[in-house]
């Protein structure tokens, strides 16, 4: 069956306000009873993480058909985020709206081995089957001209800086990493996530709420499987 989880994004927090955020945040999630103050060992990827609450249904779609079994992990840090198994299929600019396809190509590594190594990768911190950490795969069917290089580098770019651009091969633009709009959510960069492993489907209106307690900044939602 496997371990599943919804991080919920904040790509518009800088280095310095996500501790401050990730506070407001929990501690409402805690003065709501959604999650429990208290951190226990109830997430992977971090020693400690906050139990469900005895309110978590309010964060979850209605009639869920099951409990959440594990908890919230807090992550601050500039990270990458994604969704773990498998890679993105295309990838669409947002100036001119032209989707990329992605498939059929390598997702090689888009980070060197320091990064892996200072536990910034959510997805490499979980992983203990040796699977690379952003959903590689092995195929040998790489076009020879493709476009994921570009991206990887960018994203070891913008671990190491914070600021990355990719030019669009539609419209030539550069596009800041972190606009881009990647199928299925499968990325979103920032220095703040808020992880919940096992748990229902989050609400939308719960998700604007935390948008809202941010200080209104945009928030992604990436869906993962380990």
């Amino acid at each position: 069956m496997g371990d599943h989880f919804q991080t919920v994004v904040d790509v518009d927090a800088t280095a310095d306000e996500a501790r401050a955020l990730a506070a407001r945040v929990v501690e409402w999630l805690v003065a709501e009873g959604i999650v429990l103050g208290e951190r226990t060992d109830c997430v992977l990827g971090q020693p400690l993480g906050h139990p469900p609450g005895p309110n978590w249904r309010r964060a979850v779609e209605e009639s869920p058909d099951w409990d959440p079994w594990d908890g919230l992990a807090v992550h601050t840090g500039r990270t990458v985020f994604d969704s773990g198994q498998g890679g993105p299929e295309s990838v669409t600019c947002p100036r001119c709206r032209a989707t990329t396809p992605l498939s059929g190509e390598t997702y090689d590594e888009p980070y060197d081995e320091d990064y892996e190594a200072s536990g910034e990768s959510r997805a490499g911190e979980a992983d203990s089957d040796g699977a690379d950490s952003d959903g590689a795969d092995s195929g040998e069917d790489e076009p020879e001209n493709g476009v994921w290089p570009n991206f990887a580098a960018a994203m070891g770019t913008w671990h190491e800086t914070g600021a990355a651009t990719v030019d669009c091969p539609a419209c030539a633009r550069p596009v800041a990493l972190t606009d881009w709009i990647w199928e299925d959510d499968y990325y979103a960069f920032g220095h703040l996530g808020l992880e919940f492993w096992n748990w229902p489907e989050l609400r939308p209106d719960f998700i604007q709420e935390i948008s809202r307690l941010l200080g209104g900044h945009r928030t992604g939602h990436v869906w993962g499987k380990l």
